[in-house]
């Protein structure tokens, strides 16, 4: 057992799936997974582990933003030998031609967190995915035939912003969408030598304003979860 979750040593696989919200944990753990058991509940942060097309893969829900998802992914890697971790979260555009339920994957993480500032000081560290997990993850929506974007990602520390419009100035550089976590985890990941990917699904839009309900962010993302899946089983 670690701080945050009640797992006995060996009850979760290498490779992870990282909703932020428990409840897309659940859902994603009984819909894709075979003999899934529930390890954690502590704090109401759902875990669970069960097989995918015969292999074991864990699906562990984070919380939201990038303290919360550092603890889980610090536990994970270190107290119970995770190395593979997938982001499957929602997003919200920065761009025209991105809408709503088009999957974004993150080959890097802008961020406004002060979180790497304490680490590099004066200086600005550039967090990025695994290629291999990358590469695995765009070869699986090609050959299924599954639309994606790739590029910039912002993992910003406030849902709530003062200034709405803010989201131009990181579109005018090319920044896809927005999102709470994927820079910390890709950060935590490159400190501890695994391998990291976040797959996102765009949840509302700062350009048209378009929003998805919170039930559909829960449960209807499911051609995110199946190339996350994929992708777990395959590295």
């Amino acid at each position: 057992m670690s701080t945050h979750i009640e797992a006995p040593a060996g009850a979760i696989a290498e490779s992870v799936l990282l909703p932020g919200d428990p409840m897309r944990a659940k859902w994603i753990a009984e819909t894709f997974l075979k003999d899934a058991i529930c390890y954690n509940d502590v704090r109401g942060m759902l875990g669970y582990t069960g097989l995918f097309q015969g292999k074991r893969v864990s699906v562990q829900g984070t919380g939201m933003g990038i303290p919360s998802a550092l603890i889980y992914c610090h536990e994970l890697i270190n107290d119970y030998g995770v190395k593979n971790l997938i982001r499957v979260g929602s997003a919200g555009s920065y761009q025209p031609d991105i809408h709503l339920r088009d999957i974004v994957i993150a080959m890097a993480a802008s961020s406004t967190s002060g979180i790497n500032n304490s680490r590099f000081i004066n200086a600005d560290y550039s967090p990025t995915a695994n290629f291999e997990l990358f590469l695995k993850a765009v070869q699986y929506a090609q050959s299924q035939h599954i639309p994606i974007k790739a590029g910039n990602v912002l993992s910003a520390d406030e849902f709530y912003e003062d200034e709405y419009n803010s989201f131009k100035k990181w579109a005018e550089f090319g920044v896809l969408c927005v999102e709470m976590e994927t820079a910390g985890l890709y950060t935590i990941a490159a400190k501890f030598k695994v391998r990291a990917l976040a797959i996102l699904t765009i949840s509302d839009s700062l350009v048209s304003k378009a929003k998805t309900t919170s039930e559909e962010r829960e449960t209807t993302f499911s051609k995110m979860v199946e190339i996350a899946l994929h992708t777990a089983i395959e590295i």
